[in-house]
């Protein structure tokens, strides 16, 4: 099964058991204090999430699997060269996992083609494949199964591969035999949690989403509080900083597929660009890509909250600040643009002429 696996790009598989029982509390308590912000969703499924036979009638056994996806070309130093990024002004800062094809569909097709694999080899099978898509506790699966630990800031941590892998299942009816569980390796360091611009992680282990810049990009579709916008930086879809920070992606590998090899419109992640961007081309540049899911509205108003940023950033030049405003001014004065996006782009050309040096 691992070289069905591996030969269908996945770079590891377990088994865990069904019984995810001593993570209800957890989940219970997590739900309670509203840090799951406005996905509603992860309330709507309560328990379900922790019992895999209630949410697929005859599961047994969940087949665990995570696939890199550091883009295939990604140099050696792509943390130093992501933090750099992070530092100019002229930059709108994309996930490294967005930057390809939409993982859901990549995962879903190979995890039904393993599927079906295993079925060829021992008979009528019962079985459903997830990754992202359903309630589901991937992490805890995946920590359960040996895949890795779950770090402070929650992800799954591999001695091998760092955080930079996607996570998916195979439900069974089948029993196998299961994985052992590998120890944390996370020691006293805090450099997640230390990074975190809006200290979105409140213990270790424990995130609010609502302050989490990944939430506040891609799940949130409302008015970001103002006080968040300064420290949204330069991140217009997601957030890779906890992952940056993380010591054990030194060991994070390129993906093997050309499915995440990075798109041309979104390798270079420049500001200008994307604020040139119509909907139309929004729509055709994001074709296949789960950046799509988020809307023209959503994606204009997080151009709007980095736009601010850069005009008040100091090391910006003159023409870039020119050529900032006249794309707002732009939206602004363009009838179809929604009350949300006013907000921000308002907030936006508020800035000073000349940023504080």
């Amino acid at each position: 099964m691992r070289l069905w696996a591996h030969a269908l790009g996945f770079s590891q598989v377990g088994v865990a058991s069904v019984d995810l029982s001593d993570a209800e509390e957890g989940l219970l308590a997590w739900l309670a204090q509203g840090f799951h912000g406005q996905m509603d969703y992860m309330e709507r499924h309560g328990l379900k999430r922790a019992r895999p036979a209630e949410l697929v009638p005859g599961t047994v056994c969940v087949l665990t699997a995570r696939m890199d996806y550091l883009p295939p070309d990604t140099p050696g130093d792509w943390q130093d060269v992501e933090w750099r990024q992070h530092a100019q002004a002229g930059q709108a800062v994309v996930s490294l996992y967005a930057r390809g094809r939409d993982y859901h569909k990549v995962l879903r097709n190979r995890l039904q083609k393993l599927a079906d694999q295993i079925q060829a080899e021992v008979g009528p099978l019962g079985h459903r494949v997830f990754t992202d898509s359903a309630p589901v506790l991937e992490a805890e699966l995946a920590k359960r199964s040996g895949l890795g630990w779950r770090g402070k800031h929650t992800l799954v941590l591999s001695r091998e591969a760092g955080s930079m892998f996607f996570l998916g299942e195979i439900f069974l009816d089948l029993a196998l035999p299961e994985t052992a569980p590998t120890t944390a390796h996370c020691g006293q360091c805090q450099a997640c949690i230390q990074v975190c611009p809006t200290q979105a992680i409140v213990a270790p282990g424990k995130v609010d989403a609502r302050l989490c810049i990944s939430y506040l990009t891609i799940e949130f579709d409302g008015v970001i509080e103002p006080h968040l916008r300064p420290l949204i930086g330069n991140h217009l879809y997601g957030c890779d900083d906890c992952q940056l920070a993380c010591p054990w992606n030194k060991f994070a590998k390129p993906s093997q597929l050309v499915d995440f090899q990075s798109r041309a419109s979104l390798q270079h992640n420049d500001l200008l660009r994307f604020l040139g961007w119509s909907e139309a081309d929004f729509l055709r540049n994001t074709e296949g890509s789960p950046i799509r899911r988020i809307g023209y509205v959503r994606w204009q108003r997080n151009l709007a909250v980095v736009s601010g940023n850069a005009l008040r950033q100091p090391k910006a030049s003159a023409e870039l600040r020119l050529a900032i405003r006249q794309h707002l001014h732009a939206w602004l004065e363009a009838a179809t643009t929604t009350d949300v996006v006013r907000e921000h782009l308002q907030w936006a050309l508020d800035a000073p002429e000349e940023a504080a040096i």
